[in-house]
């Protein structure tokens, strides 16, 4: 089959040893579409993302036309891929495609019951509309619509910024730009049923937060997740909360703190949050900020320094197209980021290094423990961290397909320590090698110790005008 002889083909010139039979999506893509071409029936097709009708993204790529049975199948494969990937990227309730074969597909997919119907209730949760897949012709096709507005970088005052993760809640106390008391304090929020235990805990944090201030005038905050207006439209912190009372007590929680602490009060994405971080350190735009943590989030800034509405959810971004890919424990699908790039990708790879952990062992400790370990001179160690660059090399060349960027941020828990210099340092290794003209155009950043684990907060702290 078509599809097999280009799993076959995609293999990297540089392979993760923990991880050998990795497909890079980006590879994947671009023999497919090399044979596409070279079949000589290779054609152009649309695919438009909408968010809302002033809100529209526009995506182009090339399929094999008037397609045999196998070369259909491989179409489906690399345009449903490719709709799951603008689906997190940018987001969207209604895709439109210009191929009927493939519209009429990918909605037999995108269905209740049907193989992402974790996508397609999740988008139809986050826009408050229902899921839809399309055909549309040239004329009666979308245009592209690319809103974007500034974010953040208010310093003046006395402010509080706290950053929501999975193992822990960051946060930071700063006074005129001067940050004056940061602190995390772990908690396990993924599986509480009671978001009272969520509201304690962030409330908690505050208020440590302000016991260094003289006052409190303004609060922002970041956290997984899609928030709108403040309010919560899915967030993997709450996954553990009843819908009933997700309803009526998870959606409005950040309205109701700002009701209590009577300030300035704003929540984003935490992926936005990394990419304001970045751009604020390096004063530059063209940031993307890609957090390594718990999950993994992204954020871009663009040329403007503004930021867009897309969902930049690169968790659930497909990275790893071979058919056996390790499954993204929440929505089911395979090969998804938050498998290769946060706390669960180094526990995966931690057993195939030799290193076992109990599963009552929470992820989080696996990661402090493994980087212990390899602080204390480890070898074993070693590879996890390399694998992990090898497959974040392939995965920034697929963002460069998706992203117009020329800064790369990277933070989180697992890019702390020696193994966060081993990912980066692999990750150049196979932008150099494999995908040269990309290397030279991109720089990364990496803050320092204390950036990469609480800048987030500090530029969370910046979110509301005064």
């Amino acid at each position: 089959m078509l599809i097999a002889q280009i799993n076959k083909e995609a293999k990297g010139a540089v392979i993760p040893a923990l991880d050998p039979e990795f497909v890079p999506a980006v590879l994947w893509d671009r023999i497919f579409k090399e044979k596409a071409v070279k079949s000589g029936k290779a054609k152009t097709i649309a695919l438009a993302v909408e968010r809302n009708p002033h809100s529209i993204s526009i995506c182009k790529t090339t399929v094999f036309g008037n397609p045999d049975a196998d070369e259909l199948a491989a179409n489906v494969r690399h345009v449903e891929r490719l709709v799951k990937t603008l689906l997190w990227v940018k987001g969207g309730h209604k895709v439109t495609v210009s191929d009927k074969q493939i519209a009429d597909a990918l909605a037999g997919i995108y269905c209740a019951g049907g193989e992402r119907d974790f996508d397609f209730r999740m988008m139809a949760k986050i826009y408050s509309a229902p899921m839809e897949i399309v055909y549309a012709d040239e004329a009666n096709f979308p245009k592209n619509i690319e809103p974007s507005q500034p974010l953040g970088r208010h310093l003046d005052g006395c402010r509080i910024g706290f950053d929501l993760g999975g193992s822990d809640r960051k946060c930071a106390a700063v006074k005129d730009g001067e940050v004056v008391f940061t602190e995390e304090i772990p908690w396990d929020p993924y599986f509480q049923k009671d978001p009272e235990y969520h509201r304690d805990g962030i409330n908690d944090t505050l208020k440590r937060a302000a016991s260094h201030l003289p006052r409190v005038d303004a609060i922002g905050g970041s956290s997984a997740g899609v928030y709108v207006n403040n309010r919560v439209r899915l967030a993997s912190l709450f996954r553990g909360v009843p819908e009933e009372n997700f309803e009526s007590q998870v959606k409005d929680l950040f309205l109701d703190l700002a009701k209590e602490w009577k300030v300035p009060f704003e929540v984003v994405n935490d992926g936005e949050v990394t990419a304001l971080a970045g751009s604020m350190d390096m004063n530059a735009n063209c940031v993307l900020g890609v957090s390594m943590g718990t999950s993994m989030a992204g954020g871009y800034v663009n040329r403007d320094g503004n930021i867009t509405d897309w969902l930049n959810e690169l968790a659930f971004v497909p990275v790893d197209y071979r058919n056996n890919a390790p499954a993204d424990e929440w929505s089911g699908d395979l090969g998804c980021g938050v498998q290769y790039f946060s706390q669960q990708g180094v526990a995966r790879l931690a057993e195939k290094a030799g290193i076992p952990f109990s599963k009552e062992i929470p992820f989080p400790v696996r990661l402090k423990e493994i980087q212990k370990m390899f602080e204390a001179g480890d070898q074993r160690c070693k590879p996890i961290f390399e694998a992990i660059g090898i497959c974040f090399g392939y995965t920034i060349a697929r963002y460069f397909d998706i992203y117009d960027v020329e800064k790369l941020l990277i933070l989180g828990r697992v890019t702390s320590g020696k193994g966060g210099d081993v990912i980066l340092e692999d990750a150049r290794k196979v932008l150099d090698k494999v995908f040269p003209e990309l290397s030279r155009k991109i720089e990364f950043s990496i803050p320092d110790e204390k950036g990469r684990r609480h800048g987030q907060a500090v530029a969370a702290a910046s979110l509301p005008m005064i």
